[in-house]
């Protein structure tokens, strides 16, 4: 079913944040969360019609629209571990299978990258586009994120490593047609680690923005305005 895969691949790609992290100060922990909402609303692009992965890949932000302080990581080898979910029965529901998206959300056309911010030890944002039938990507984004900002607290288990999560429903941006946003605190090995998440659908494009809170509420506009460039 493709909810599960959804369900798991965002839980997936947020909870490897805890696997990278060092003994560093937790990302985005210094700096204060921003309320987007009162930004001026981007116009909705006439993004009807799904657009391939290549034209994705395209439209993904460069390290020339970050600044030289921005490193590209290299893309790492697809996750097959195990995946449970324990104590969010929303999240059990949609996906308590084996991961099979290695972080990436069940849409046929996606593209990805990932940055380190040098500027900040441990700080990372990655961006994600995806692109669908319009109600597809509006369906399936709502569900995942109703069901993870519905349960405050949970466990997912990666192979044999439990990981504890908790989640905070956050002012949406007002952007797009549909706009998503929580903050996620994984806590594996005595470690925390904190994640921004900000997804905004336009059309038949899905953009996410992931990581540290100060650099997701830094350049989801400008992500957003490279993944739908006015026409």
């Amino acid at each position: 079913m493709r909810t599960r895969t959804i369900a798991i691949g965002l839980t997936v790609f947020a909870s490897l944040a805890v696997s990278g992290c060092s003994g560093s100060t937790p990302a985005g922990t210094a700096s204060p969360l921003e309320d987007l909402s009162g930004q001026p609303k981007i116009a909705a692009s006439k993004a009807g019609t799904p657009l391939s992965s290549a034209v994705l890949t395209e439209r993904l932000l460069a390290e020339a629209d970050l600044g030289q302080d921005y490193t590209r990581k290299p893309e790492s080898a697809a996750r097959h571990d195990d995946v449970t979910v324990i104590g969010c029965p929303a999240l059990e529901q949609l996906g308590g299978d084996a991961a099979g998206g290695g972080g990436s959300l069940d849409f046929p056309n996606k593209a990805k990258a990932t940055f380190v911010y040098s500027g900040s030890t441990g700080s990372e944002v990655a961006e994600e586009l995806y692109s669908d039938a319009a109600p597809k990507l509006a369906d399936g984004t709502k569900q995942i994120f109703d069901a993870m900002t519905g349960c405050p607290a949970y466990q997912v288990v990666i192979g044999s490593r439990p990981v504890k999560i908790t989640t905070q429903k956050l002012a949406a941006p007002a952007l797009g047609d549909q706009a998503w946003s929580q903050l996620l605190t994984f806590t594996a090995g005595g470690q925390d680690s904190i994640v921004k998440q900000t997804a905004v659908r336009t059309g038949a494009v899905l953009l996410i923005v992931s990581g540290s809170p100060a650099l997701v509420d830094s350049h989801v506009e400008k992500a957003l305005a490279k993944a739908l460039p006015a026409s």
